[in-house]
This record gives C-alpha cells, structure tokens and sequence, in this order.
C-alpha cells in the first residue's frame, strides 16, 4: 500500500482509509522461481467452454493474446512454457516476440489441452492486470463555455487561496481535457484498439440511442466534491455531474457501458456503478516533484472554505446523437 494513496472505502455516505493489517514484501517476479507455480495452484478448475478441435494428431485450441504478454508464457529462460508443456502433457506454439498471433496448444488428451488452456488465460488476466493503463472511456466536457466557467472558477480559487497549503495553479486540470470518465484500460494492441471501437459502436445501437431518445442528454457540473475523508488532506476535488431533467439516464448509460466492457474482459470489474465526476484539481498534475504534496481545504486561521469553493458552475449539453464522431469516448493517455 502507498502510505500517502492507502486505499479508500465508502461507509455510509463518507470516504475512509483503509489500513493494512500485514504488508508484506514480494521479490520481483522474474527473479521468483515460485511465482509461476503459485498462480498454477491458484487456477481455477479447467473450463470445458473453450472451443477444443479434435485433430488427426490429436486436439487443438487457440489462444488471442497481445504480444506483449508472450513473454509471460515463455517466462525467463523458457521455463514457465516447459513446466506448462510438461505438468498438461501439451505443445504451446508462441509467436516470436513483436508479432501479432495466436497462442496455439496442442495435445493428446483433450483434458491436457484445456488445463493449459486454463493455466495460460491465469497468466495473461494476471499479467494484464499489472500493465499500466493505456486508455480510458469518457466524454468530454470541454465545450467554450465550460471551459471559460473552469477558468473563472480557477481565478477565484487562487485569488482566494493561494495561500492554502499545497494550493497553486499546477494542480488544476488542463480545461481542454475536462472529461467524465467511465472507465480504465489496459489495450496492448491495434487488434483491441479496433475491438473497443466497435463495442462501442455496438453499445449504441443496443441501448444509448435509446436510452437518449435519439437526442443530445443536457448535463450540468454544479458544485463540487472532495474524493478523502479529511478536507486537511485532500488529492482530488471534482465537480459533481447531473441530468438538468433530474432523470437518471445519464447514470444508466453510463453504467451499461461499464458492465459491457467488464463482461468483455477490457476493463476489470472493480465497482458495480459509475461515479459520475469531472476532476478539476488533483495534486498529480503538479509539475513540480518537490512541491507540497497534498492540499488543504482549510485557511491558516482554521476557517473551513471548502462552501466557497462550491460555486464552480459549468454546463454543458452531452453530446450523445447520431454521428458517431461524437461518441468518441476512446481517449490514449498520454
């Protein structure tokens, strides 16, 4: 756990840390001969879904994977694909490193292909999950008149409070890049880049148009929100997002479009609903490393001046029509 970022939970409307009981400290896994071994033991029972092919030789399955995460099938020297090929009996086929293909196991028994299967979807899900993020879903709310809204809003804080411990203008968001994220993820190829687009072209034709009425959802950003239990302590401050009509359809959409990508395998589940948010300051945009680290919601005399910052106000129409141009919620970060 990062002492500074511990992870959060949400209790009865307020945010708290969540304390380890034990940390502990693993080798790398390159170096770690058990490794390999413990994520084996670790794998479920085989699943008899996959599509197994019945050959003269014997069977046959396939497996999609980005090249980037061959090297976690071959492991160092060879070995994690030997001790798969010997503990399931099979032959693994991988492409050589840098070229886009298929996994390929073949075997004489049609149980020993399926548990190498198995162990191989183990390691890829868990290796992928270790790669940095890549992309991210959202819309952008970044139309001339919010962005000039963000500007004054900014003015006003540092005007107000730049002063405040950890406060200046580094940690504001770039008001061209406001956005209401949906989701994080990990895409190692143009193959899952070209896979995402269509999910989401497909979304649109199952549920957002209707969802939408065909027509753009009007949003408004009014008020903001800080993501910490302690205002004397705070990372990131957002502006809360919501249906000028008070409907929930923004809400929905946006959590259909979630389950979609987590029932894919493109981003892995971690909550069951979107909090709607657009971050307008957070301290990992400082570009100063030995900066004040996070910012305090209080002044020096302990006033507490987080309900003036509340009158941040920006609206926006959410454009979610016709032309698919405007549902490009695919964003590379950068």
């Amino acid at each position: 756990m990062e002492v500074l970022r511990p992870q959060l939970i949400k209790i009865g409307g307020r945010v708290y840390r969540k304390n380890p009981i034990q940390e502990q400290t693993y080798q790398r896994e390159e170096e770690d001969d058990d490794y390999y071994q413990g994520l084996m033991e670790c794998a479920e029972e085989p699943c008899e879904t996959y599509e197994v092919v019945q050959t003269p030789q014997g069977f046959r399955c396939t497996v999609k994977a980005p090249s980037l995460l061959y090297k976690h099938i071959v492991g160092k020297r060879g070995d994690t694909r030997k001790k798969l090929e010997v503990e399931t009996k099979t032959s693994i086929s991988i492409p050589k490193p840098g070229q886009e293909g298929e996994i390929v196991i073949t075997g004489q028994h049609r149980s020993g292909v399926i548990s190498a299967r198995t162990r191989i979807d183990v390691l890829l899900l868990t290796f992928r999950r270790k790669q940095p993020f890549t992309h991210f879903l959202a819309f952008f709310l970044n139309e001339a008149e919010v962005q000039e809204r963000f500007l004054k809003f900014q003015e006003e804080v540092l005007e107000k409070c730049s002063m405040d411990h950890g406060v200046d203008s580094s940690i504001f968001q770039n008001p061209k890049k406001l956005h209401l994220t949906i989701g994080m993820l990990v895409l190692l190829s143009e193959q899952e880049i070209q896979q995402t687009c269509e999910m989401l072209q497909q979304c649109k034709e199952d549920f957002i148009d209707d969802i939408s009425g065909g027509k753009p959802l009007e949003v408004e950003m009014a008020g903001i929100e800080y993501m910490n239990d302690d205002p004397g302590m705070v990372d990131v401050l957002y502006a809360k997002v919501h249906m000028k009509d008070g409907s929930n359809r923004l809400q929905e959409l946006v959590d259909r479009v979630l389950e979609r990508f987590q029932a894919s395998g493109l981003i892995v589940k971690e909550w069951n609903s979107v909090k709607l948010h657009a971050t307008v300051m957070n301290t990992l945009f400082r570009k100063d490393p030995n900066a004040e680290g996070r910012y305090n919601l209080y002044t020096a005399d302990g006033k507490y001046i987080f309900k003036e910052r509340e009158s941040f106000d920006g609206r926006n129409i959410l454009k979610v029509s016709t032309n698919l141009s405007e549902l490009e919620i695919l964003w590379h970060v950068s």
